[in-house]
């Protein structure tokens, strides 16, 4: 077993849980070599499919963006008194927000939300797994990697590290989880469990009676997740600040992500998946408002908004960070959608976030600015993002084992 990580599938090893935590691990808890409560926290979210940042981030200011799409570009701020429900939400006086996002001008007003834009991987590949995959292991055009970003960048851990150190919600752990370090994948936080107890304790015999310490160290990592797990379970959850997140898959699992994080069980990774960005065809409705991209705007900023409120003054230890393995063509298409392209944006919200500001250079839209003549063309390396949340919220100066072969450059973000 070459990664310590536990990979969660709907199948007797899918699991793991059988009851309340045992005493020893409530003793555990409070032991001197336990998690200690309060850790600097990560959190990802990656946009599958490639994200339209050109009509998530609208350059409202640009001549050409309207130009290159005459029936699916956001309309310009609305004037005073106006009141028109699919124009951009201004942000600068350049930069709008589509007006599905409207949930996050408040937070981006207040300074808690930063926008980097024309950012993403300089691989040129347009193809979604090749994509995903550089952006997730954080070496843009080496399929050798056999870790992500995520597990290499947990700084070393002081005493014994938690069982639940790094968390995706999911059926399977991502790229970006996979490594050395424990991390494990649910579906949800009562869902990690084997359904038969008697099951659970030939399981948990088997591992501990394995001669391979690696097979050993896995099987108690589990169990000891397991019980955690399900502690946490049974206390019911209400979200604070007023919360509501929505009821879809993003809003769901940032509600679980935050339920971990108040449990203090020593989670400094977390990473959760909203899909359905590959807006080919239709990307957009009769109006901006309406439409594929809407609607998953509209959960994507409710949800994140939701995460904000909820959260309150423990957002002083997390930093959430979104991405999306590259951006969209700058002409429409023939459909009224968009085809595969380069450059992105990317969101960065948290206490210690310098928001209330767009970062990066912006390239421009005129023909000879794009990138092949057709994209949004790329200033900013997404690892500049990640590098500095690495390394000035997590606290891990070693960048070079998070990044082999590049050197981020810190944009003051946080």
């Amino acid at each position: 077993m070459t990664n310590r990580r536990i990979f969660l599938r709907n199948s007797a090893l899918a699991m793991v849980g059988a009851g309340t935590a045992p005493l020893w691990l409530e003793r555990a808890l409070y032991a001197k070599d336990a998690p200690s409560p309060r850790k600097k926290i990560l959190v990802a979210i990656f946009q599958r499919g490639a994200a339209d940042g050109l009509n998530v981030v609208v350059p409202h200011a640009e001549r050409a963006y309207y130009a290159l799409r005459p029936t699916i570009s956001i309309p310009r701020p609305s004037a005073a008194g106006d009141k028109r429900d699919d124009a951009a939400i201004d942000l600068d006086g350049f930069f709008g927000f589509h007006p599905a996002l409207a949930p996050l001008k408040l937070l981006f007003d207040q300074g808690h939300l930063a926008i980097v834009d024309a950012v993403g991987s300089p691989d040129p590949t347009r193809s979604h797994f090749d994509a995903q995959d550089y952006m997730e292991s954080g070496t843009p055009g080496l399929k050798s990697t056999n870790s992500g970003w995520m597990n290499r960048s947990l700084p070393k851990p002081e005493g014994k590290p938690s069982p639940v150190r790094g968390v995706a919600l999911g059926p399977l752990l991502p790229r970006a989880m996979r490594g050395p370090s424990p991390a494990i994948s649910l579906q949800t936080i009562g869902g990690f469990q084997v359904r038969d107890a008697a099951a659970a304790m030939e399981f948990e015999k088997m591992y501990a009676a394995n001669k391979d310490p690696m097979i050993q160290a896995t099987g108690r990592e589990t169990f000891e997740a397991m019980n955690m797990l399900q502690s946490i379970q049974q206390q019911a959850y209400t979200p604070a600040g007023g919360a509501q997140y929505p009821n879809a898959p993003l809003g769901n699992s940032l509600k679980q992500i935050a339920q971990l994080i108040k449990a203090d069980v020593g989670m400094e990774m977390a990473f959760a998946d909203i899909n359905g960005w590959d807006h080919h065809v239709n990307e957009v409705g009769q109006k901006s408002s309406e439409g594929q991209l809407a609607n998953l705007l509209r959960q994507y900023g409710q949800a994140l908004a939701a995460f904000w409120a909820d959260m309150g003054d423990r957002m002083n230890d997390v930093v959430l960070v979104t991405m999306s393995e590259f951006g969209r063509t700058a002409h429409e298409n023939g459909n009224r959608g968009t085809d595969h392209g380069h450059a992105n944006n990317m969101f960065v919200m948290g206490g210690a976030v310098k928001g209330g500001k767009v970062y990066g250079q912006w390239p421009g839209l005129e023909n000879e600015q794009l990138y092949e003549s057709r994209d949004l063309a790329l200033t900013t390396d997404f690892r500049d993002v990640l590098g500095e949340l690495v390394s000035r919220h997590m606290g891990n100066p070693t960048l070079k084992g998070v990044f082999p072969g590049y050197d981020p450059k810190f944009l003051g973000l946080v």
